[in-house]
């Protein structure tokens, strides 16, 4: 749909401007000892998986508005991916949702991957609703359920998604619970962790030796009295319970108003115990928003830690997936997705920035004021040339929305796929 060839084409009136600003930057940076190409580097190495969900529009409570052209099948659902990976050179894998886009033809799928340069990074299995002649209903919970037959249908379904995610080679099998209850005495606490607990157990004794299993934690939603997981905590003693091969999952939306998210991720990076992150903004709760649009600093500040882990040698943790999670109610999901990627570089480039050195001298001295001013430094710079040409140097689009508008890709594909075609999932 759009080829190098366009996108070069596309790009062409923009090099001057963007090579002026560029030049300016790289020369400020190496000024500070900076090399400008190694954090580059860095950007085009970053991977952000992207959510079979996602690619269509996300419903409310109230209603969906879809925009047209959504991809009515898990083929066209890579095609929009490979289409998106084109653009930016940043997703090059697809984090999928069962049984809301089961593969049925393994090999074809293998092929489609291969020729679009893409894989599938992590399988996610879905508990929280129930399915078309499900034998049993998960209203009162799943992996948690008092009735053995329940919890069986649930572990069941999470390992035949592993099944799934063993044929296409994922290495990463996600799970999100909703269990919990809406009324003081509706559940016995403990009890509905252990056997929480002795489930996962089964399912992980069902994954291979190189997948890991991620466990995602939420304090509310759809259950507001207790959640089973409704923490960092829980999700962290539920790993250590499991094995090595189970670590916890980071969604910036699964938290209550103001929780200091990169606390969480610092702790986690400590305990060797961080595997995931799920990308959005929230603005109130699990508002599943473009990432960056609501708490740019605290994004930031995430990617701080992140980037102190990785190059503290002290710090054992293993490679960290990312995967963007969001709901796109009043945006083309495509340019939603694009704009959260862009954020999440931009983010990583600016914790590159950070005179680690300096900001640890003044931690040990107790300097307040010069610490907060050199995280303050790093996050003021504008770093949307690094990104930029980290996109071009990738491959890509010097300016990935820019290029999908005047390629009017949306346009074609409601040509191709009908104004009222629905995606599955959100």
């Amino acid at each position: 749909m759009l080829s190098d060839q366009q996108i070069q084409d596309l790009d062409q009136p923009l090099l001057s401007e963007h090579q002026l600003r560029f030049s300016y930057l790289a020369d400020m940076l190496a000024r500070r000892s900076l090399d400008a190409q190694d954090i580059i580097r860095q950007l085009i190495d970053f991977q952000v998986a992207i959510p079979s969900w996602a690619l269509g529009t996300g419903g409310t409570r109230f209603g969906r508005y879809p925009s047209g052209g959504e991809p009515r099948s898990l083929e066209e659902k890579i095609g929009d991916v490979a289409l998106l990976n084109r653009l930016n050179r940043s997703s090059n894998s697809i984090s999928l949702h069962i049984p809301w886009d089961i593969p049925r033809d393994i090999p074809a799928l293998q092929q489609q991957l291969q020729a679009e340069g893409l894989t599938i990074d992590s399988m996610n299995s879905n508990t929280f609703q129930d399915q078309k002649d499900q034998a049993s209903s998960y209203k009162f919970g799943s992996l948690s359920h008092t009735e053995e037959g329940v919890r069986q249908q649930a572990i069941q379904h999470n390992i035949e998604c592993v099944e799934y995610g063993k044929q296409l080679g994922a290495k990463i099998h996600t799970v999100w619970l909703a269990d919990g209850s809406n009324f003081p005495g509706q559940q016995h606490l403990r009890r509905a962790y252990q056997r929480t607990a002795e489930s996962l157990a089964s399912i992980y004794e069902a994954m291979p030796s190189d997948m890991t299993m991620l466990i995602e934690y939420k304090p509310y939603e759809p259950h507001f009295y207790s959640m089973v997981i409704p923490d960092w905590g829980t999700s962290y003693s539920l790993c250590q319970y499991l094995g090595e091969n189970a670590q916890v999952l980071v969604d910036l939306g699964h938290h209550l108003p103001n929780t200091n998210i990169e606390q969480i991720v610092g702790r986690l990076l400590h305990f060797g115990r961080l595997g995931g992150f799920h990308f959005n903004g929230s603005m109130y709760g699990d508002d599943d928003l473009t990432t960056g649009s609501i708490k740019p600093y605290q994004l930031f500040l995430i990617f701080n830690e992140l980037v102190d882990g990785a190059q503290d040698t002290a710090v054992t943790n293993p490679a960290v997936a990312y995967m963007i999670d969001a709901s796109h109610n009043t945006k083309d999901p495509l340019e939603d997705l694009l704009q959260s990627v862009e954020s999440i570089l931009g983010a990583y480039a600016k914790a590159l920035l950070v005179d680690r050195a300096t900001l640890q001298e003044a931690q040990q001295n107790n300097d307040v004021v010069r610490a907060e001013e050199i995280l303050r430094d790093a996050f003021l710079t504008d770093v949307r040339p690094l990104v930029a040409e980290a996109y071009r140097q990738g491959g890509g689009a010097l300016n990935p929305i820019a290029a999908y508008r005047a390629g009017k890709i949306r346009e074609q594909l409601i040509q191709q796929r009908g104004k009222f075609s629905l995606s599955t999932g959100l």
